[in-house]
């Protein structure tokens, strides 16, 4: 199915869009909710303001991204890496050096 030059909400409910493409889609203020977003590749995308709650991204990656003002909270951040660097231990030694 090809939708071009679309515009007004789409409501989609209940559907299998697997190996669907978007390509200069703009999705601004759009709701996923109980997506399975499995293998997907956001490339090239302006995510500024996005919100992410009770998701599962275990085992993704993010690359060449400007995450400045990045706010990570109550998550579990085991075997997570900073440039090779396990999170947790970044954190440990903060708090050691911070006195937390």
């Amino acid at each position: 199915m090809d939708l071009k030059r679309v515009t007004g909400a789409l409501h989609v409910d209940d559907a299998d869009l697997s190996s669907s493409v978007f390509n200069n889609a703009n999705l601004s203020s759009s709701s996923f909710n109980q997506i399975a977003f499995s293998g997907v590749t956001f490339n090239d995308s302006n995510m500024t303001g996005l919100f992410i709650n009770d998701v599962n991204l275990s085992g993704s990656r993010i690359q060449n991204a400007n995450l400045s003002g990045l706010a990570i909270a109550d998550c579990n951040l085991a075997g997570a890496t900073i440039d090779g660097v396990q999170v947790t231990d970044l954190l440990a030694a903060y708090r050691r050096q911070s006195g937390t």
